[in-house]
Formats: C-alpha cells, sequence, structure tokens
C-alpha cells in the first residue's frame, strides 16, 4: 500500500473522542471495507447486552451474580440504592483512612508514622495495584509500595529484605475475597511471623479488604486489625481495580483516586455508545474478531511505549485471558476460545523479540501505545535538535512501519501522559473491549471455572503430601521408594504427584525428608528423619 493510500486510510479510521483525549488508529489493520457492515448486527446485539449488565442483570450465570465494575466510577448507575451507599460510603472511607495515615494521626503501636506500604493478594488482587502503582509513582509518594504476589518463599524473603528495618513501619494490606485465597492467607502468616520476630503486634499493622464475614474478615474482627473494607460479590477480581482492591492502596501511596476514578467514567461515557465507528471499545473489539477470525487465531501483542507502562501487559493478561478463555460458549457448546496476550515495553523489545515479530510467524497482532509527552520538564539534546523522547517516538514509528511493510498488522493507542486519568482511561477502555468482544464471540466473560479447577487440583496435592508425611511419619528411620510409597497411601493412580511430592520435600532440609540414591532418580528412597 503506498504512503498516499495509507494516509487516506489513517484519515478515513482513526478514531478521536475529544471528550477523553485518547486516539485509536486501526488504519493498520488490513480489514475489507465492508467489514463494519458485515458485523454491525453483531456488534448492537453486544450494545444491548452491556445495557443489560450495566442495569444490574445477572451476568455470572455460574454464581448467579450481576456485574457491576461500572458502578465503582459512577455509583449513580447502581441498579439499587444500597449498593450506590455502599460504593460512596467506601471511597470516602478510603480517602479518610489514606488521610490519618498521610497526617500521623494513625501510628504504630511504638508511636512512629508510617513510611511503607505492604500489599498482599493474587491475581486480581495484585495485578491492578501493581500495575497503576508503578505507572503513577514519583518521588513525592506518601508511603513506598512493595507486593507479595505469590506463595514463593524465596520472593516473600526478598520483599522483606527491601523493607528490612523499616518493617515496624510498614502498613500491610491483605487483599482476598473469599478470604480463604491459599496463596494471600500465605503472605499474611509470612509477614505475621516477620513482624512478631521482631518484637512487633501485626494487628496494629494490618488491614483486611475481604467480604463481608469472610473467613479473612472474621479473622480480622477477632484480632482487631486496624480496618476493614469490602469486597462486594458483583465484582470480580479481574475488574476490581476501581474498588478498595486498587483504591485502598493507590490512595495509600499518595495517588489522586478522585483522577483515577474521572477517568475511568469518562471513557465509560465515551464507550457507551452505541455508534459503531465512534466508539473506540467496539472498534478494539471487533479488531480483535477481525485479526483472531473470531477464534482467537492469532496472539494479541501489547507494546507500550513508556516505562511506566511496563506492567500493562500483565495486567491485560488476566483481564483479556481470564475473561475470554472459555471451553464452553453459552449455549454450552465445546469452542474453545480465547486471546492470548503477552507483551513487553518499546524500545525494549526492539533488541528482543521484534526480530520474529517482523520475520517469524505471522501469528499475531500489535497494540502498540503511544504517550506524546516525554517527562516533566525540559530534555536535553542528545544530538542538535534531538531528546531522547524523540528516538523513543521515532521507533515506535519506525518498528509499526517496518511490521506494516512486511504484512503485520497493528492498532495504535495515543494518550497523551501517564497520569491517573489517562491510566484510568486505559483501564475502562479495556474492560469495555473484553465484555463487547465476548459478546461477539458468545461467551461469558465474567466467570472462570478453569481457575477454580486448578485450585482444586493444588488441593489434591497438599493432601497427599500430608499423607506422605504421615505415612513416613510411622516409620520413622525406614527408607521406602516412590511406588511402595504410592500404594502406602493407596495413591497409585498419583505417583508422579508422590514422586514430584517427595523430591520438594527432600530438597528443604527442614522438612525431615532424607533421600538415599537408587541406580537411577526412580529408584530414590526416602524417610522421614528421627527427630
Amino acid at each position: 500500500m503506498n504512503p498516499s493510500t495509507l494516509w487516506e486510510r489513517y484519515k478515513k479510521y482513526l478514531n478521536v473522542n475529544p471528550a477523553v483525549d485518547v486516539w485509536l488508529d486501526i488504519s493498520r489493520m488490513n480489514f475489507s471495507d465492508d467489514f463494519f457492515s458485515g458485523m454491525e448486527n453483531s456488534v448492537q446485539e453486544a450494545f444491548r447486552k452491556m445495557d443489560e449488565l450495566e442495569a444490574g442483570g445477572i451476568a455470572n450465570l455460574d454464581e448467579h451474580r450481576m456485574v457491576g465494575h461500572y458502578w465503582l466510577r459512577n455509583p449513580g448507575l447502581a441498579p439499587r440504592i444500597e449498593i450506590r451507599q455502599a460504593i460512596e460510603t467506601t471511597i470516602h472511607r478510603i480517602k479518610d483512612f489514606a488521610n490519618k495515615v498521610h497526617s500521623g494521626q494513625l501510628i504504630n503501636e511504638t508511636g512512629e508514622p508510617y513510611s511503607h506500604l505492604l500489599v498482599i493478594g493474587i491475581g486480581g488482587s495484585a495485578l491492578g495495584p501493581q500495575f497503576v502503582s508503578r505507572a503513577l509513582s514519583t518521588s513525592q509518594d506518601k508511603l513506598k509500595v512493595f507486593f507479595f504476589d505469590n506463595t514463593d518463599p524465596d520472593g516473600m524473603d526478598r520483599v522483606l529484605s527491601h523493607i528490612g528495618d523499616h518493617l515496624g513501619q510498614t502498613l500491610t494490606v491483605v487483599i482476598s475475597k473469599s478470604g480463604g485465597t491459599k496463596e494471600t492467607r500465605n503472605g499474611m502468616l509470612e509477614v505475621q511471623t516477620a513482624f512478631e520476630h521482631r518484637g512487633l503486634l501485626f494487628e496494629k499493622h494490618a488491614v483486611a479488604v475481604t467480604g463481608v464475614d469472610s473467613e479473612l474478615d472474621r479473622y480480622a474482627v477477632a484480632h482487631h486489625w486496624l480496618e476493614r473494607f469490602p469486597m462486594w460479590d458483583w465484582v470480580g477480581g479481574r475488574t476490581s481495580e476501581m474498588s478498595a482492591v486498587g483504591l485502598l492502596p493507590a490512595a495509600l501511596q499518595g495517588i489522586p483516586i478522585d483522577a483515577l476514578l474521572a477517568g475511568a467514567r469518562a471513557m465509560d461515557e465515551v464507550t457507551r455508545q452505541n455508534q459503531t465507528l465512534a466508539n473506540p471499545a467496539s472498534l478494539l473489539a471487533l479488531m480483535w474478531h477481525y485479526a483472531g477470525e473470531g477464534r482467537g487465531a492469532k496472539d494479541l501483542v501489547i507494546l507500550p511505549y513508556k516505562d511506566r507502562l511496563e506492567l500493562f501487559s500483565r495486567y491485560l493478561q488476566q483481564l483479556v485471558m481470564e475473561s475470554l478463555g472459555k471451553d464452553r460458549d453459552l449455549d454450552g457448546h465445546e469452542v474453545h476460545q480465547g486471546l492470548s496476550v503477552y507483551g513487553n515495553k518499546g524500545s525494549t523489545d526492539q533488541h528482543a523479540y521484534v526480530q520474529q515479530l517482523r520475520d517469524g510467524l505471522n501469528n499475531y497482532f500489535i497494540v502498540f501505545i503511544e504517550v506524546l509527552k516525554d517527562r516533566e520538564g525540559k530534555s536535553i539534546e542528545v544530538e542538535p535538535g534531538i531528546t531522547s523522547g524523540d528516538y523513543l517516538n521515532g521507533f515506535l514509528q519506525g518498528t509499526r512501519r517496518a511490521l506494516h511493510d512486511n504484512g503485520r498488522e497493528s492498532l495504535t493507542i495515543t494518550i497523551r501522559d501517564v497520569s491517573p486519568e489517562s491510566i484510568g482511561k486505559l483501564i475502562a477502555l479495556f474492560e469495555r473491549a473484553v465484555g463487547l468482544y465476548a459478546s461477539l464471540i458468545h461467551i461469558n466473560a465474567y466467570h472462570q471455572p478453569g481457575v477454580e479447577a486448578g485450585k482444586k487440583a493444588a488441593q489434591a496435592v497438599i493432601v497427599i503430601q500430608n499423607q506422605i508425611m504421615s505415612f513416613l511419619g510411622k516409620q520413622p528411620g525406614a527408607y521406602f521408594d516412590v511406588d511402595s510409597i504410592a500404594r502406602g497411601i493407596g495413591a497409585e493412580g498419583e505417583i508422579e504427584t508422590v514422586f514430584k511430592v517427595l523430591h520438594h520435600l527432600a530438597a528443604n532440609p527442614e522438612r525431615g525428608i532424607l533421600s538415599k540414591a537408587g541406580e537411577n532418580i526412580f529408584k530414590t528412597t526416602y524417610t522421614l528423619s528421627k527427630r
């Protein structure tokens, strides 16, 4: 396609919404001119379903729940007054609590103000807060923020070592809707032990974000934690950033949460309109549908050209893949839908996987994210008349062109800066696009049966581990091979799991499992040491 034709296509398909100051360029996607007319009926049906969702229709059919993350930034949309009041009250409480921490009105048990924040969560209870924290951090942050987002002991040790002597000035926010999420529970117990080893009272540093009367809620009440904030069953984890899950850590860090909410609310208003070509969320959803032929045939690569947006691809992985990765459609037919997401940041990727993107498998499409503002303050010239930011912009434009010249398709989202408002807009844009795309491919975006299956399988492994320890504990000092142990606990059908559990336990001497090498690794024998 020659440059003049590309320019005409750019002018025709550039979506500009002055109300949000966000541009979406779809001109480098090679859809035909009749693509939109062919999809219009489906898009209008998706708009209708979105209207039903926002009005309080049951969208999470598995749990018979409403899906109300849009109400979080516009409580007036909530279908019941008690929901509106709960949202407004929670936002007020978050601001009040953050003010007490920042002003020194709320202090630790030794009379010191809090200077650090540790957020414990996983999945939607960590990815959104992490992304926002990294994107909007400044040297003036009220609290320095850290995260436990896994049940990796070494990872938790590393975080605690970075906090170091500031543990006594660290406020801890534990986030779990059910209160029974094992990774989060484990992180809480690890940090509680760390506080106790320092002679500190964990309850004087602990705040819960959880469901009312959940296991965590009851624990926080019984142990007199500083405060508890609600998670509601009509907000899914991957769409919870505008609830207390994301707003509380942001407010404690010093991020103006009203601006974050305002940005999301403004984007909601733009993406609520039912004019397909004027709606950036419907355009995004349609481009996903076009690129992947309505079945996720191509991967979505996120390339933000800004260090602050480095975690955006990780955040979107959960939002998109957990929402769209489903084996059944709404009629119960087997479909195995999904949209794989990966990414890093520009121009780092030009020295990493852009080589394959240009010359390798054409099994993806790209969403570039362009940020117009380079930095706060004036830039130096690295060459006459040229700044570092000019080079970053040049690399973005050059990569986009080089990929297009080789038949690779891309979209470009342009925002003016990285601010609370623009972050709110990006989150809201992709949330809406996910919901619309799910309607186009006729699946439920608001449940996650695969995640629950994984949790159940993990718990089954823990059960087998307990059985192994019990079996070996009855005959301490006696060695058994894997087959004998599996037979002894009635787990012949799970012999590989038995082997893996024993191999892990033996690698951690404090667990008391000793191993003796056999003629090969499968003939290794194990015993529980006598203590």
